[in-house]
């Protein structure tokens, strides 16, 4: 421990010595691990080399400031108001004994008293209390006494005495002159200070450097824990040596067979687990396919198919290796897109047919029997414009389907992605009366109706000649002839969801016309069904684009492209027809047959005068109106050939 000078008044330049206990003995403050502070109020601290007296100058090998507003602002750490810190320089070697110089600045007080302290510390203890000693210093009584701090101090060999005097010689043997007296023993510098040596014992010996024999020789052999052998163990100076056992290494020939006898014996052992794990694994694999089969209504599926033989030639019961083997075991490059209720994978089965396979997500034993009877409808259905469906494979705990692979992408890849060639104004019109013909279709030509439920331009898919095709009939829900609605879980897509069914929860074929309604807008303005402005975000289509059609204001969201291709007069027809499926109420939609023939009438004839539009589509709803009084007949029973008779009578 050494202590710090406090030094009350700064009016002349103050200096002190700072010393280790024998100056004149080996040890010498550690320039690398101390630190030169000091604390005060406008004051220089000086750290002064002692041994140099030869020079002229003064040898500063430390410099710091402190500052301060006025007397009583500290700090809470020495950054240099209150309180500074820096290191010591060793210009070669650490030192005894060092000069300290306090020099009060004028020129910062302003008049005032000043007051200081400086002192050479241990870095580590001064990293831990530095806060305090900071917040404390201005509390201290100012006067003369002195504080104890610790200093961390090093000592080194000395060789030669001058003057009374221990230093060291700049140019020294590397034997025993360095004290290092034991024959197995070895000097090394300090911090790369030649000047600066301490001795240590060689390598496998241990005791004191500084004596003669005071290494002695490491017993390796009784210390196993340190210096393991697993054979025998002999002692030499300075290391040991470990000889292996005689062993059967003597007879080579015998080394062999034992190994070759143990090598077979293992390859066999490993081959013969690793094929009866391969078997209870295959087994498994069959028992729980089977078990999947049957929960999955297989052979009732398996009947329904071998009892009809149409359904037969169209469909098949495809295992799970087939549709595996198909995928190459599903692999992630072979995924088509997916969505809500599943994902599809383009598959190539054994006959060389390219098909996707959809794995949907149901998991529910409920919703497993309406897949099964959902499998059995699209079995039946057949229409140009519906993807077909070749088979199913019930063997796997999510059912898979297996449709016809459409290879020209989506409806909403063609009006919203980044495609080359966007889609001609006849090629959308085509392909609208073709999605209405199919969703027609699935309402009314089948003897159990189809209630499509997710009706979107991301499930009509485009073959290389743009024919239109619906496909995705995840969420579909068939309803028998005599009903005209079903209460179900609201499903379907934001953007195209029918407000009337998100409200009551009851789901009508003209649920399906108002999605379609908003495929209508889609065409026609190639906007996406649920978009962003610089006003709002997640703005619906559908209200924007009845909003703008009631103000008149069609040509403003109308794509440039239809306007460029002639058909703006064929625009405002299809928007009209687009304005009545997107009504609020259901029972103000047309049907999709009625659709239909709007539409095959827009494309056949070309009308072109908003009136005649207005009385096509009022002609056709009107006769909608006179079947929903009759109160027994539905819209499906909707007479094809009085709408052929009252579509003819339309002007030309």
């Amino acid at each position: 421990m050494v202590d710090y000078l406090l030094l009350a008044s700064l009016s002349i330049r103050d200096t002190a010595s700072w010393s280790v206990p024998a100056p004149d003995g080996p040890l010498m403050a550690s320039s690398a691990r101390n630190s030169f502070v000091a604390f005060g109020c406008n004051v220089l601290a000086r750290l002064i080399n002692p041994n140099k007296p030869e020079l002229i100058l003064v040898t500063y090998t430390s410099v710091c400031a402190a500052v301060c507003a006025d007397m009583l602002s500290g700090s809470s750490s020495c950054s240099g108001v209150g309180c500074c810190r820096t290191s010591i320089a060793s210009f070669g070697a650490d030192l005894p004994s060092y000069g300290i110089q306090l020099k009060y600045l004028e020129e910062q007080t302003g008049g005032n008293a000043g007051y200081g302290a400086a002192f050479v510390v241990d870095q580590d203890w001064f990293s831990r209390v530095e806060a305090e000693m900071a917040s404390n210093f201005s509390k201290m009584e100012m006067g003369d006494g002195s504080v104890p701090v610790p200093a961390v101090l090093e000592w080194s060999l000395d060789l030669i005495r001058d003057a009374g005097l221990f230093v060291l010689s700049p140019i020294a043997p590397r034997s025993s002159d360095f004290r290092c007296l034991s024959s197995n023993s070895f000097s090394y510098t300090i911090g790369g200070n030649y000047d600066r040596r301490r001795c240590n014992c060689s390598h496998g010996y241990e005791g004191n450097p500084y004596i003669g024999d005071g290494c002695q020789d490491i017993d390796e052999c009784q210390l196993p824990d340190i210096y393991p052998c697993h054979g025998t163990c002999i002692n030499v100076p300075g290391t040991y040596r470990c000889s292996s056992k005689k062993s059967i290494r003597s007879h080579p020939g015998l080394i062999a067979i034992i190994a070759t006898s143990a090598g077979f014996g293992l390859l066999f052992s490993v081959l013969g687990v690793a094929n009866v794990i391969n078997k209870l694994k295959q087994r498994r694999a069959k028992l729980l396919r089977q078990k999947f089969f049957k929960r999955n209504q297989g052979l009732l599926l398996q009947q329904l198919i071998s009892s009809n033989k149409d359904i037969a030639e169209r469909m098949k019961i495809f295992s799970f290796e087939e549709l595996e083997q198909a995928t190459n075991k599903f692999d992630q490059n072979r995924i088509l897109g997916g969505g809500g209720h599943g994902i599809v994978y383009k598959g190539i089965l054994s006959d060389q047919r390219v098909v996707a396979i959809k794995k949907s997500k149901i998991v529910v034993q409920r919703e497993i029997d309406q897949f099964i009877n959902e499998v059995v409808i699209l079995s039946q259905t057949n229409h140009r414009n519906v993807v077909k469906l070749f088979g199913c494979c019930l063997e796997t705990e999510v059912p898979l389907l297996v449709y016809e692979f459409i290879s020209n992408g989506t409806l909403s890849y063609h009006l919203h992605g980044q495609y080359e060639n966007p889609l001609a104004w006849n090629d959308r019109l085509r392909i609208a009366l073709e999605t209405a013909r199919a969703i027609a279709y699935l309402h009314c030509a089948a003897s159990i109706s189809v209630f499509h439920r997710d009706i979107k331009s991301a499930n009509i898919l485009l073959t290389d000649t743009l024919t239109a095709k619906v496909s995705d009939f995840g969420a579909s829900r068939s309803i028998s002839i005599d009903e005209t609605g079903i209460q179900t879980a609201i499903q379907g897509t934001h953007g195209y969801l029918d407000p009337e069914y998100y409200y009551t929860s009851r789901l009508t074929e003209k649920s399906d016309v108002y999605s379609f309604g908003v495929i209508l807008a889609e065409l026609l303005t190639r906007v996406k069904p649920v978009f962003s402005t610089h006003s709002s975000q997640g703005k619906s289509l559908a209200s924007h684009f009845v909003s703008m059609i009631k103000d008149r204001c069609l040509l403003d969201i109308l794509d440039p492209q239809i306007v460029e291709e002639g058909g703006s007069e064929d625009a405002e027809v299809i928007a009209r027809l687009a304005e009545t499926c997107l009504s609020l109420k259901g029972e103000e939609r047309p049907t999709m047959r009625q659709v239909e023939i709007i539409l095959e009438n827009i494309l056949g004839s070309k009308v072109h005068s908003s009136s005649r539009v207005s009385r096509t589509i009022q002609i056709v709803l009107k006769d909608q109106s006179r079947n929903q009084s009759k109160g027994n007949q539905g819209t499906r029973l909707y007479s094809l050939e009085k709408e052929f008779i009252q579509s003819s009578e339309i002007p030309r």
